[in-house]
């Protein structure tokens, strides 16, 4: 990225992007050209193929969508190859292919494995250098291209070269001051895949809430929405560090840790873990799972049985269906969380979560909703915003000027919105540079209204809640 410069009022959003971001911005139209989805591959590892195979501006040209095709076709397995490249492994060749690796430890036998997921191969034989290199191999794993050959011994990883975007969290922040509030806005839903014009201002808004729990940590939320709305979009695409569930069975071992083995589950690997359609999820034990995530809700702790303790900044987010009627507004008989699994309609579980985000608010999406311009590359995008994470300058500025006020006010709504904000100020405003006027209307009245969703749920639900006040207010204190 470059310093900032005073340029012509005419120059347009997309050159201004690649004059200061350089190398790291990319054509979004170029990925879904590329047909690599269709095979499985997230847009955080497509965009950087794209960028290795055939870097360039504008939408893809023919030859080049061959190109990446002709890669994808050898390199990325289908889900039909895992035994062609089995047998082609026996038969003695190294095979090279793009795929997610995660590294596990076993101490009892002294020995260390990787799984390749997407090939069917469970225990490949790595160096011991790799994990010492690549650290997140061991953590929520990496995509890249491996290498591997059969031994005697079984299958083993020759090379490893992954992927990876370089982050300089200074020069993001510089860079925010080259552009003006609506130019990053845009910048910023155009990173994350979506047309900003399609959009009305306060859509956009709430589109940016879906970054939140990346860019802060233990920041935890409920998005209830129709079908067709992009709720797992964001989440499926932005980073190997944010995992979603979608479909079959959540175990306390998944969750937070396997007492028989003592691996650490999803919540202290990933820096997000997203259930997707929730209510279609088979939960064993859901007494245990919901114990366990209100203690981990509350104070980040993961523990299961007393056998296993750890501390994690895993943000938690859950995302439901809700059906809507011909006015657009939510079908209810009761509460808005009875799309939720029965057992995750417990107040003192709810009370833990930061916000409920109305995605029911933000219209479905088109064709026309996704972006069609420049926009950063998804693995640095995703990158950037995680390491948003360690600010804690934005952290300590909105615990200092946000208070909740009234007559009975409610101590956990104050801590909610002081980290819904901090969120929104990081997302908009990484430079620190804001006005009162901006720092209300676009982080602090967000955050409100996403934690008032959740305490009207809580005053509706339980009486215990009803000694406080029924409306949050909120006061922003000079310093």
């Amino acid at each position: 990225m470059t310093g900032v410069r005073v340029i012509q009022d005419t120059e347009s959003l997309a050159d201004k992007v690649e004059r200061v971001f350089r190398g790291l911005v990319i054509d979004k139209r170029r990925l879904p050209a590329s047909q690599l989805q269709k095979r499985g591959v997230p847009a955080y590892v497509g965009e950087w193929l794209l960028d290795t195979l055939v870097p360039g501006r504008g939408e893809l040209t023919s030859e080049e969508a061959q190109k990446v095709r002709d890669w994808a076709a050898k390199y990325v397995p289908g889900p039909n190859d895992q035994q062609v490249i089995k047998h082609r492994l026996l038969q003695g060749e190294t095979i090279k292919v793009l795929t997610p690796v995660q590294v596990e430890v076993n101490l009892n036998r002294g020995t260390r494995y990787a799984k390749l997921s997407l090939l069917g191969i469970d225990s490949a034989a790595i160096s011991d250098e790799l994990p010492s290199i690549y650290p997140d191999l061991l953590r929520q794993g990496m995509w890249g291209v491996v290498e591997l050959l059969s031994t005697g011994d079984g299958v083993a990883i020759q090379s490893f070269r992954p992927m990876q975007a370089t982050v300089n969290i200074r020069l993001y922040k510089e860079a925010r001051s080259a552009f003006t509030l609506d130019e990053w806005l845009r910048l910023m839903l155009l990173s994350m895949g979506y047309a900003p014009e399609f959009f009305t201002a306060p859509e956009q808004l709430l589109l940016l809430v879906r970054l939140l729990p990346l860019v802060q940590k233990n920041l935890h939320l409920i998005e209830l929405a129709p079908k067709a709305t992009g709720k797992s979009y964001l989440f499926e695409n932005i980073s190997s560090r944010v995992r979603l569930v979608s479909g079959g069975n959540v175990t306390p071992a998944v969750l937070f840790v396997n007492n028989a083995t003592g691996q650490w589950g999803l919540l202290a690997r990933f820096a997000v873990v997203v259930l997707d359609e929730v209510q279609t999820l088979k939960f064993e034990k859901p007494e245990e799972i919901v114990g366990g995530l209100k203690g981990y809700l509350a104070n980040g702790k993961l523990t299961r049985g007393g056998l296993y303790e750890t501390s994690s900044d895993c943000s938690f987010v859950l995302l439901a269906n809700i059906q809507l009627d011909e006015n657009q507004q939510p079908i209810v008989s009761s509460s808005l969380v009875e799309h939720l699994p029965s057992f995750m309609r417990e107040t003192a579980f709810l009370d833990r979560i930061k916000g409920l985000l109305p995605g029911w608010r933000i219209r479905k999406l088109s064709k026309e909703a996704f972006a069609n311009s420049v926009g950063l590359k998804a693995d640095f995008f995703g990158d950037a915003l995680l390491a948003l994470r360690e600010d804690l300058e934005i952290d300590q500025y909105c615990a200092r000027r946000i208070r909740v006020r009234g007559v009975r006010p409610y101590a956990r709504n104050e801590i909610a919105i002081q980290s819904l904000a901090s969120g929104m100020m990081k997302v908009l405003f990484p430079h620190g540079d804001l006005t009162d006027w901006e720092f209300e209307h676009y982080c602090v009245r967000p955050a409100v209204d996403l934690r008032q969703l959740i305490w009207d749920e809580l005053y509706q639900l339980d009486a215990e809640y009803r000694q406080w006040d029924r409306q949050i207010e909120y006061e922003i204190l000079k310093i």
